[in-house]
């Protein structure tokens, strides 16, 4: 039986009475609504999220300087080496588990959740390993010994975050393929009201270590929410446990599974460490406690802005991974323009507000009138890259929903560490320009990555990437037959 794939003009799903340009605004009206379901939910997960972040950070300066700065250089070591890694190799569930959802391949959804979840268990044995040993690689790199002793007992107590997280991470991402967002919302936002009384109580019977406690118990409390409402929802009535599929492993899905883990691992991991190298670096300017200061307090506005970014890419990564897999390539190529013209607009809004709160963030975290004066400094270039940083975020979001991560990674490894830390150092160091160097250089990185993935998004033949997409979610088999006349197409 063959299978056809519609092209842009043909797609049967499109077709309407109504002409140009009212159908053009229904469905960019229609599309719209679809997304903001899915990223309003995603904003309020990633912004509890990143409260937890802050509230830890605070419980750990209430114990003392020595506390605040080993628990910050712990926790700094355990996303470099862990949770980067992690979120990342997650990451490739996107493509699969959106359009097998689109197709209906239910069974291809169970077992890539569990496929996804065996692996990273795999990998936090290294990483334990890592973090075992982690004295003797700081105190090789030239931390202080005295910060780095306290450090180590801060990670050796967030050990059993990596196997939460290594649950955690699928079944958010098993969830969002499918558009469901809301429970992962509703859990965050409960994980960390309750974050907030169990820190100092932890904190008070074991210090530190309590603080590192504290951090993966609440995570434990989403892990079992989202496990229990991924049973219950499969379990009950119109649920689709009985559709099975999660032990039919195959040595091909694997190889599938593995093929898209290592560029969205790598594309993590590059854009999470180049903001860690631009703190290092950061330490080396001769007022190096101010700079980090400074540096520190913008870049937590940045994490409030980036918390938008992230859902927006998450959403334009699940609907264009649904559309493909439905064989929509029509609706499919619409999603990825909506959420690039959405993103493009929602920079320039972000900037602004970061313009308009330049002057009034710095007094929240320093009483110092030159760091005050840096951040208002800072804050204002900081502003233009965060209006590039939006559609290079949901670019990535874009070419992860086509199966494509290794373009984004290309773009990050070409923007971020050819472009942008060269240019970056030689403008704060040779030059002189000292932070605000940096900054530059990261700004025209950003640059240079987000002209890489327009071009990539513009190239998108999203025919071909529907076509590709029924062989990914198993809907045909990837088998040529000659026709008369020699023609070839796919067959199911």
């Amino acid at each position: 039986m063959s299978q056809t794939t519609p092209s842009l003009e043909n797609n049967p799903v499109e077709k309407t009475s109504q002409k140009w340009p009212l159908n053009f605004i229904h469905t960019t009206l229609s599309e719209l609504k679809t997304q903001r379901g899915i990223t309003l939910p995603l904003m309020a997960m990633n912004v509890t999220w990143f409260a937890k972040l802050a509230i830890t950070t605070a419980f750990q300066g209430r114990l003392g300087d020595l506390q605040l700065a080993s628990g910050t250089l712990a926790f700094t070591f355990a996303n470099v080496t862990g949770f980067s890694v992690l979120n990342g190799l997650s990451g490739a569930m996107e493509p699969i588990c959106g359009q097998a959802y689109g197709a209906k391949n239910f069974k291809l959804l169970h077992k890539t959740l569990l496929m996804a979840t065996l692996l990273l268990l795999l990998t936090t044995l290294p990483i334990s390993l890592l973090w075992l040993n982690v004295d003797t690689i700081l105190i090789h790199f030239g931390q202080q010994r005295e910060i780095v002793i306290v450090a180590k007992k801060y990670l050796l107590y967030l050990i059993p975050d990596l196997v939460i997280t290594s649950f955690l991470c699928p079944l958010k991402a098993y969830l969002s393929s499918q558009s469901i967002t809301v429970p992962n919302m509703i859990s965050s936002c409960l994980a960390v009201a309750f974050h907030v009384p169990i820190n100092p109580l932890l904190s008070r019977a074991k210090g530190l270590e309590g603080v590192s406690m504290a951090v993966w118990i609440t995570d434990l409390m989403v892990m079992i929410f989202l496990a229990s409402y991924v049973v219950i929802a499969e379990n009950g009535k119109g649920g689709r446990w009985k559709e099975g599929g999660w032990w039919d492993q195959g040595v091909h899905d694997w190889i599938t599974l593995l093929k898209l883990c290592v560029p969205c691992c790598l594309t993590t991991c590059l854009e999470w460490w180049c903001f860690e190298i631009l703190v290092l670096l950061t330490g080396r300017f001769v007022n190096a406690k101010q700079a980090v200061g400074v540096l520190a307090i913008v870049l937590n506005f940045d994490y409030l802005v980036y918390s938008v970014m992230l859902s927006l890419a998450t959403c334009a990564s699940v609907r264009v991974s649904n559309e493909l897999g439905a064989n929509r390539a029509g609706l499919a190529y619409r999603s990825a323009y909506v959420s690039l013209a959405v993103s493009i607009a929602l920079g320039f809004i972000g900037g602004s507000v970061m313009v308009a709160a330049r002057g009034l963030w710095g007094p929240l975290f320093s009483h110092d009138k030159g760091i005050i004066r840096g951040v208002k400094d800072m804050m204002l270039l900081m502003a233009v890259v965060e209006v590039v940083n939006f559609p290079v975020t949901v670019c990535g979001g874009i070419v992860r929903g086509t199966a494509r991560p290794w373009l984004a990674m290309s773009a990050s490894l070409g923007g971020f560490y050819l472009l942008a830390l060269p240019l970056g150092i030689v403008l704060a160091f040779k030059v002189r320009l000292g932070l605000g160097g940096l900054l530059a250089g990261f700004l025209v990185g950003m640059v240079g990555c987000l002209v890489l993935l327009l071009v990539f998004v513009a190239r998108i033949d999203w025919v071909e990437e529907a076509r590709k997409a029924q062989i990914l979610a198993g809907n045909v088999e990837e088998k040529t037959v000659e026709e008369d006349g020699g023609d070839k197409e796919v067959v199911s």
